[in-house]
């Protein structure tokens, strides 16, 4: 069954151009590339999102850094799309990500670890609709 799943590429991906190579590696495990837009956060804006993790002593940084340049949210589609994207990004850690995964290839650390994916249905509904209108998402 066809599932949704939301994705954002992130700053530091971007300023080291990587951008089109991850699309490719989502594209060619077989995801549905539904909405995508190039976008700066607001401090705001990146505390908005990730306002689940606002208690946590990484919170101020996370939101600096995901505050700090452009970022590709995005929305993809394809079947189990939340297990297999967060198959494909690897582990958080880059060091322990699998050879072959997104941020194995493209991660420099825990901070800077290239992609964000939804862990869950409901985790992608609420990131799904932080970034795109019901309109964008024909």
């Amino acid at each position: 069954m066809s599932q949704r799943t939301f994705s954002i590429i992130k700053p530091d991906a971007v300023k080291k151009g990587d951008t089109a190579a991850i699309l490719a590696e989502i594209s060619k495990a077989g995801f549905k590339l539904v909405a995508i837009k190039k976008i700066v956060l607001t401090k705001q804006q990146a505390e908005g999102f990730y306002h689940v993790h606002a208690a946590r002593p990484f919170f101020g940084e996370l939101t600096d850094f995901m505050s700090s340049g452009v970022i590709y949210p995005m929305v993809l589609e394809k079947d189990n799309a939340i297990a297999d994207l967060r198959k494909l990004m690897g582990a958080t850690d880059p060091a322990k990500a699998d050879e072959g995964t997104i941020r194995k290839m493209f991660a420099s650390s825990i901070g800077e670890n290239a992609i964000h994916g939804s862990d869950a249905e409901d985790t992608a509904a609420f990131e799904i609709g932080y970034f795109f209108a019901g309109y964008e998402l024909k």
